[in-house]
């Protein structure tokens, strides 16, 4: 999983307000350049450029100054400087004058928050979350697949001093974390192929899969048992159990997993909480109308 990290409580928050803790650009997400998309249209430019530094600046919570977005973009600092102006004129950045820091604004928000609303299936998860919180004592999360990525969409945290804390609207590979394995397990072989192939298997600990055929005979295993392990595969120390949730055409719309120290998420205790993670993503499932699909326990 992606995890901002395990810590105490009480660092969390500073950790999360830690100014520029960002990295360079290293891909860009959306089409290839081709005929119908050319990113050599003056028009294409423009808007590229201004949605790649909106993202960039939802990955800083705590704020990007000028130069850093200049310096990190490729761009001259004063086109940057229009593009951020406009931004905030339609209340999609704000600005701290004070230390210099700018930042998503409400209206990204509200935009961003568009694709919650398509489906009601957050608010709906949340209490089944908060009950298993209650009942297990770790992190619960909320998670989908986009481009072959898994994206963090809604957290209820443990209570634990030591816990698993995740930023929402982060990625985590999907051969490497538990909601991913949970929803590869659940396509078609055909479809964890090209994912696989298109996202590769990057190795991330000693015990991260990097083997395709190891990959598949363990979502074969994920099906049987229905859920799915996260053993310190993408972080030293941590592990994740996790299971989907399915819409009503038996589709797999998202997954749940819970996540914490392998201190306390121990071999004894796996049986106990892949039952508990699974009986609630099929509780999940339920109140939306859902269907398992053939085959899924």
């Amino acid at each position: 999983m992606s995890f901002s990290g395990m810590f105490p409580s009480n660092h969390a928050g500073k950790l999360r307000s830690m100014p520029n803790s960002v990295t360079p650009i290293v891909r860009k997400r959306g089409r290839p350049p081709g005929p119908n998309n050319r990113a050599g249209d003056g028009r294409n430019q423009s808007l590229i450029r201004a949605l790649t530094l909106l993202e960039r600046l939802s990955d800083a919570p705590g704020g990007v100054n000028l130069t850093d977005l200049s310096q990190q973009l490729g761009m001259p600092a004063a086109t940057v400087h229009r593009l951020l102006s406009t931004f905030e004129e339609l209340d999609f950045v704000e600005q701290d004058a004070e230390l210099g820091l700018w930042f998503v604004g409400l209206k990204a928000f509200t935009v961003g928050n568009a694709f919650l609303n398509r489906r009601d299936f957050v608010a709906s998860a949340r209490p089944h979350m908060q009950r298993l919180v209650e009942q297990c004592g770790e992190t619960v999360n909320l998670g989908v697949i986009d481009q072959g990525e898994v994206v963090f969409i809604s957290q209820v945290e443990s209570r634990e001093v030591m816990r698993m804390i995740v930023r929402l609207g982060s990625r985590s590979p999907i051969h490497a974390s538990g909601v991913g394995k949970a929803l590869l397990a659940s396509m078609p072989e055909q479809q964890v192929t090209r994912i696989l192939q298109q996202r590769g298997l990057a190795r991330y600990t000693d015990h991260t899969i990097d083997s395709p055929p190891t990959l598949h005979a363990e979502l074969e295993q994920v099906r049987q048992q229905g859920y799915a392990l996260d053993d310190e595969e993408h972080a030293v120390g941590l592990r994740c159990v996790a299971a989907p949730i399915f819409d009503e055409n038996g589709q797999a719309l998202a997954a749940i997993s819970l996540s914490g120290p392998k201190a306390r998420i121990t071999d004894s205790r796996l049986s106990e909480l892949g039952s508990a993670i699974h009986q609630t993503a099929v509780e999940i499932t339920q109140v939306l109308g859902g269907r398992m699909p053939a085959g899924q326990v």
